[in-house]
């Protein structure tokens, strides 16, 4: 297989690379790009701890090729933060709320719940636990991590 031109924009810079075909946009981001904020768990888009925004929508980076997402707008979780590093609101709640332990499933979960916050500002505990489903955790027994996107949700609640 021949390698192929690439064209993506990464939190906000352009990138360009020559990529092989097989090479999955999770080890793009991470070894092309630097960005090691998108972890690879399972390899399998089970553990979601590879989640990424493409085009606005969470996705499984493991499980897109690099050459799939060629013109596309990615987010990782380095990008969810302000220009000036101010965390995003979800960032502020999963450090206020003890949202996460060990940190390996953060990412994940921290671009999950934006995405899921973008689409419905105002979830219910239920839609919470439905949207973050695709993401596991292994430390803290989801209820920080509940606690964090509900008060995103509705800063009002500390």
């Amino acid at each position: 297989m021949t390698d192929v031109d690439i064209q993506l924009k990464v939190n906000g810079t352009v990138r360009r690379a020559t990529v092989p075909p097989r090479l999955v946009l999770a080890d793009f981001l991470r070894v092309n790009c630097g960005l090691t904020g998108t972890h690879l768990g399972c390899e399998h888009g089970v553990c979601g701890a590879c989640t990424i925004l493409l085009d606005g929508e969470a996705v499984r980076a493991c499980l897109v090729f690099a050459v799939q997402a060629d013109g596309s707008e990615i987010t990782t979780i380095e990008g969810i933060a302000a220009p000036d590093g101010a965390l995003s609101p979800v960032q502020a709640a999963f450090r206020d709320h003890h949202g996460l332990q060990c940190g390996f499933c953060t990412p994940g979960f921290v671009i999950s719940a934006t995405a899921l916050l973008q689409e419905n500002p105002a979830p219910t505990d239920e839609e919470i636990r439905e949207g973050l489903s695709g993401n596991l955790c292994r430390c803290t027994g989801y209820q920080g991590i509940l606690n964090a996107v509900r008060a995103a949700a509705d800063p009002g609640t500390d």
